[in-house]
């Protein structure tokens, strides 16, 4: 099992992936996984996890358009 020390850098890394999900989201609206992954500059890998780490925090809406997946931001 990893230290808090040695997976404090990833989790911080996937925290600073979600707050570029969320800007990107909020100046493009809805965007498919897909297209998201390409605007954020990120790995896929990397990109899903900042996604469950937003929706967990329910600040997005994944749903699925026909084959693909949409997020967006939930507004207030």
């Amino acid at each position: 099992m990893a230290t808090m020390t040695e997976t404090t850098p990833y989790i911080a890394l996937i925290g600073e992936t979600a707050g570029g999900i969320w800007h990107v989201l909020d100046q493009k609206g809805q965007l498919t996984v897909a297209k998201l992954v390409k605007e954020v500059g990120a790995p896929r890998d990397l990109v899903m996890q900042a996604l469950g780490w937003l929706a967990r925090e329910e600040k997005i809406v994944i749903s699925e358009d026909s084959r693909t997946k949409v997020v967006s931001l939930v507004r207030e």
